[in-house]
């Protein structure tokens, strides 16, 4: 599926915040089961957070690689089913149901499981399965599945440092060290590669699953890689690393509305002339990656392939950054050459100028908007919101609906935002919702928190800081008969209730 020929309304919910026994969001009966909820309330796009291995923070954003699936996200029942995992184990998981992750309790515990899980891979893995996992190996292995394997190997003897405080033979991928590292801890090298496969196993029944039900995956592709990560640690090549592998120069975002110091994110830049020279063939490797798990797909940051804030890697705000070019149209010329036409949504919000506005529409790709920064904008009109575009009430980046709307106390503003919704403080979750269902843009999204009409406890980040985020869930109850009669009963108002 590319972006809506007609309008659609859609939620935003990451896999982790999905209800569940086992102490997280999990891609199995849970996930299937929220699925039925949305076909049955015709909420037909479910947008989630980036799927990959998170490292410290539990940051979807900081993957410890952009091609691996987060091996806590799998669904423990299945692996019980498939006799990887005894039934008395996966009941130490079971935890109860709270409205944040504990990943303090829950990281040892799953992690304690996966690893038995691999084990038994070898030994209780039935022929089909092996089969299909020896399928696996062969069209993922040299392409990422091993780096991958051998990095998280590497690391988790290294007591989780980051790879460039390794001993400086492995850091540096010494042929023969890695080689001796590899013969000597081949099972759980296996051990690993198989919960990849057993993620990718139950992601596309996940897949299926929601395409017949009528229900677009949505899914968020972030623009930079982490520096902790396989990726960087295996292609030093695709960035602007030195020797060591350690950037001299960072990403960020310049002083916004998130932040008035700016963010600095640390990630490495990439080498944009070594990735023309060679046809942008990693970016179109990535993109058909992604596109094989979602239907559709949003690129964060998308304005810094435009031009991007380039911050001194000893710099301690990005405040003392500078813009540098992009790679502009080449790069999405190459992708369409090879992948087709594009199932892409720009993240195009913080400053955006107008080039990056017109490599956006030359491009063709649906940008963004956001109630909660443009409503109280002297020139807003909702009847002038772009067909081709996402609007939502708030993003995972944003406090939720009724939390911004208690918190905003500039003069006027509460005022303001009632007259422009015509609604009223009690409902103005509500309220803000229909106005995004009412405008022309052809995907309308909410995050689940405003569905539900939470406060601000239930926020998912804030911006600019490493605690308490990332850990919001929901309860297995919030979705009573009650609420989603009256979810469907807006998406119905709106005409947004058919399928595409």
């Amino acid at each position: 599926m590319n972006f809506p020929l007609h309008p659609q309304a859609g939620v935003c919910l990451h896999l982790s915040s999905l209800p569940g026994a086992y102490g997280i969001g999990e891609i199995g009966h849970t996930a299937r089961t929220f699925i039925d909820t949305l076909a049955a309330i015709n909420l037909r796009v479910w947008q989630f957070l980036p799927s990959g291995p998170t490292g410290y923070g539990n940051s979807p954003y900081q993957a410890l690689s952009t091609f691996a699936g987060n091996e806590l996200l799998l669904d423990t029942d299945n692996l019980v089913e498939l006799g990887l995992l005894p039934a008395h184990a996966a009941a130490r998981l079971h935890m109860p149901a709270m409205t944040h992750i504990d990943f303090g309790q829950l990281i040892p515990r799953k992690h304690a499981m996966l690893a038995e899980v691999g084990r038994r891979f070898a030994t209780h893995a039935r022929a089909a399965l092996r089969s299909e996992f020896e399928t696996f190996l062969q069209q993922h292995d040299q392409h990422w599945l091993h780096d991958y394997a051998m990095y998280r190997l590497l690391k988790t003897h290294a007591g989780e440092q980051p790879w460039y405080a390794w001993d400086a033979a492995l850091a540096q991928r010494d042929h023969a060290r890695l080689q001796h590292q590899c013969d000597r801890h081949r099972h759980e090298l296996e051990a690993i590669k198989a919960l990849q496969f057993l993620f990718s196993r139950q992601w596309s029944a996940l897949h299926r699953y929601a395409t017949e039900q009528g229900i677009c995956l949505f899914s968020d592709l972030p623009i930079y890689l982490s520096l902790d990560s396989a990726d960087v640690w295996a292609h030093p090549e695709l960035l602007l690393t030195g020797a060591d592998g350690k950037p001299e120069f960072v990403a960020g975002v310049p002083p916004d509305y998130f932040s008035s110091e700016g963010q600095l994110w640390g990630n490495p830049l990439y080498d944009w002339d070594y990735h023309a020279r060679h046809g942008y063939g990693w970016w179109i490797a990535r993109l058909r990656h992604a596109s094989s798990m979602s239907d559709l797909v949003r690129i964060d940051h998308f304005r810094a392939f435009e031009s991007y804030w380039s911050v001194p890697a000893h710099a301690s705000t990005a405040r003392d950054g500078q813009w540098a070019t992009g790679p502009g149209d080449a790069v999405f010329d190459a992708l369409r050459a090879a992948l087709g036409e594009l199932p892409i949504v720009a993240e195009d919000l913080g400053i955006i100028t107008a080039a990056v506005e017109a490599l956006r529409d030359r491009q063709g790709i649906p940008g963004m908007r956001v109630l909660q920064f443009d409503i109280l904008n002297d020139v807003f009109d909702r009847d002038k919101i772009a067909p081709n575009s996402v609007l939502y009430t708030g993003t995972h980046d944003n406090d939720t609906t009724v939390g911004w709307f208690q918190s905003n106390d500039a003069a006027g503003a509460r005022a303001t935002i009632i007259e422009r919704t015509g609604g009223q403080p009690a409902t103005i979750h509500t309220d803000m919702i229909r106005l995004a269902f009412s405008s022309a843009a052809r995907l309308a999204i909410a995050p689940m928190q405003d569905y539900l009409g939470l406060g601000s406890a239930a926020r998912l980040n804030r911006p600019g800081t490493a605690e308490h985020n990332w850990c919001w869930r929901l309860l297995p109850d919030q979705l009573t008969p009650t609420l989603q009669d009256s979810v469907a009963a807006l998406v119905s108002a709106s005409g947004r209730d058919h399928c595409n």
